[in-house]
């Protein structure tokens, strides 16, 4: 992203991610867990919803799919069932 274009989206209040290169960003969705921004890829499992959405992220497939339900203009109900598989197959926490 070009530095104008930065500063048009930070007056937007989007959230931003400092990417790898100097001066550039990316913009980022950020989950929210209650009312603090969590970042989902150093976040532990909960279920196996979770695992699911951080094997479709890391092998590009969630992109894909989030391409695809945008041109057909349908939402792809990702959240719902990663929430659904955490509440049917919760992993036990261990302390």
């Amino acid at each position: 992203m070009t530095l104008k274009l930065v500063q048009q989206h930070i007056k937007d209040k989007k959230h931003f991610a400092a990417d790898q290169e100097a001066g550039k960003a990316k913009e980022v969705k950020p989950l929210e867990e209650d009312g603090a921004a969590v970042d989902t890829d150093n976040m532990k499992s909960k279920g196996l919803g979770d695992s699911i959405h951080k094997f479709t992220t890391a092998t590009g497939i969630k992109t894909v799919v989030d391409r695809v339900s945008e041109g057909l203009n349908i939402p792809c109900g990702c959240e719902g069932r990663r929430k659904a598989m955490n509440a049917l197959f919760p992993y036990k926490n261990k302390k």
